[in-house]
């Protein structure tokens, strides 16, 4: 008995031993940071986070993976997450992009949420990297007071922690924060803690153990406007004929502290500095070049208060709305513009059309809480996609236009909480047989061909029904006009009866009612 007993703690010891090792050989354990520095820019409604991560590999495996790790309270205003890594020495640095795909760890404390940085060449063991990671937070900016007057200041509240989040050791780290003004009502002290001007430093914090945390609040003025696109309707159609369409459906709203009282134009005219200093006054909408045929209206008609740059590089648009917008207050309007076709259709090596179109809101500075973009292809087209550089939600339509007899198949790709910097290209292929083209000429031709076809025979074919009579009864168009007896018989008695073979003669009334 004593050898099995021994064969099995063997194994025991074995098995704990390499669950051990795993354990402790895992990516979580590998890395560490030796320096992380957080600048975080306040100064408009989109947070931006510049994150540089000096990341080391202590284990004895190479690895190709890098772990971010965010509140559960604020992935849901997490608009992208880009990273890149540095690559060279002194001068000759490059930046190189990396792949970040959300990732779900089922042992994620607190509820952590995970972002991966899949690096371009592994980590060996000893070695060391730079990533520069930047990310971005809609809707975290928090008015407080949440109603202001039309000549307050907007103030707003920002929520964040004084340490990195992170589920590795770092050895050494340091927050910056920056505000639009020095005007800072009040913020939370994590020693140590310094503010100049319109940057409060936290830190530098040393040798902190993974998922450090802790909160700090910041009360501080912020008088930009916060634009924000509640929903936007894109409906880009495509003719083969040479031009394409764009039509734009704007739901626009001021998402900063909303207004109280009354509105003063004369104020507001009189003192704009002070008067509505966070209001929206006006718009810029970076288009396309070449383009031709703008158009800026609403559901009451042409709004005249709008101004339009070209060059051969871009196109501006700048917008005013029919009056200013103040916290909570809407506005609802279309854009709407030609461009040439060759500048965006585009022919595939495997014989496919694509268009190469913008993926994005062209107004800047704005956050987008829902995107949708209608690609409407020619009648005729089959195998439609659609490739967007990072996740959306894509279904098909079908849409009847003019002579259209199947419909127009339509791409619609949607998505949620969009800021300027994902403004990317993205591509919708198709395929398409030219002799289609010649359906809607087609079919006019065979409309006005048929239509004076018509014409002719209308006029050349007599439809008359000729008219008979009979003495005593008169019949036109198949109706029977009978005289009374009483005339019948005065006829027949006046009238003389010549020759039985010869015809009766008529009478008077009769020739009339022949005549008639």
């Amino acid at each position: 008995m004593e050898v099995p007993i021994r064969a099995t703690g063997i194994l025991g010891f074995t098995f704990f031993s390499l669950l051990f090792f795993i354990c402790t050989s895992s990516p979580l354990h590998n890395l560490f940071i030796s320096n992380a520095e957080r600048r975080i820019d306040a100064t408009s409604h989109i947070v931006k986070v510049y994150l540089t991560l000096k990341v080391e590999n202590a284990g004895s495996t190479p690895t190709s993976e890098v772990l971010l790790a965010f509140p559960p309270t604020r992935v849901d205003h997490l608009a992208t997450v880009e990273a890149l890594v540095t690559k060279g020495k002194r001068k000759k640095t490059t930046l190189v992009r990396l792949d970040v795909k959300p990732t779900e760890l089922p042992d994620a404390p607190n509820g952590a949420k995970y972002f991966t940085i899949y690096l371009a060449n592994p980590l060996n063991s000893g070695e060391s990297t730079t990533l520069e990671v930047l990310y971005l937070f809609t809707h975290s900016l928090e008015p407080f007071p949440a109603e202001i007057g039309q000549s307050e200041s907007q103030l707003v509240h920002y929520r964040d922690s004084a340490l990195i989040l992170s589920p590795y050791h770092i050895k050494q780290q340091t927050t910056f924060i920056k505000t639009p003004s020095s005007k800072v009502e009040s913020f939370t002290r994590v020693e140590p803690t310094n503010r100049a001007g319109t940057e409060i430093k936290y830190g530098p914090y040393e040798d902190r153990p993974p998922y450090s945390f802790s909160p700090i609040l910041i009360h501080f003025e912020n008088n930009s406007p916060f634009p924000v696109v509640e929903e936007l309707v894109r409906e880009v159609e495509i003719s083969h004929w040479g031009n394409l369409q764009v039509t734009e459906q704007y739901t626009l709203v001021h998402g900063g502290a909303r207004h109280k009282g009354v509105f003063s134009r004369v104020d507001f005219q009189s003192r704009p500095t002070l008067s509505g200093a966070s209001s929206l006054r006006h718009l810029l909408a970076r288009l396309p070049p070449r383009v031709h045929s703008v158009y800026y209206r609403d559901e009451i008609g042409n709004i005249s208060s709008s101004h339009l740059r070209t060059d051969s590089r871009k196109s501006e648009l700048e917008i005013e709305p029919r009056y200013p917008l103040f916290g909570g207050w809407k506005a609802t309007f279309v854009i709407g513009y030609g461009l040439p076709l060759q500048d965006f259709l585009f022919e595939s090596s495997d014989d496919r059309r694509y268009l190469n179109f913008t993926f994005g809101c062209p107004l800047l500075e704005t956050v987008v809480d829902k995107l949708t973009v209608k690609v409407v292809l020619p009648e005729g087209s089959k195998d439609p996609s659609a490739v967007v550089p990072f996740p959306v939600d894509q279904h098909l339509e079908t849409k009847y236009s003019y002579l259209d007899v199947v419909g127009r198949t339509v791409v619609v790709v949607e998505k949620k909480n969009l800021v300027p910097v994902q403004n990317s290209h993205f591509q919708v292929y198709y395929t398409f047989k030219p002799i289609f083209m010649l359906a809607e000429p087609l079919m006019l031709a065979s409309a006005f061909f048929l239509f004076f076809v018509a014409c002719v025979a209308y006029l050349h074919i007599d439809l008359s029904i000729p008219m008979l009579s009979v003495r005593g009864v008169n019949i036109r168009y198949g109706c029977a006009k009978i005289k009374p007896i009483s005339k019948c018989v005065s006829d027949m008695k006046e009238t003389k009866l010549s020759d039985p073979a010869d015809p009766p003669a008529m009478n008077d009334s009769s020739n009339r009612s022949l005549g008639g």
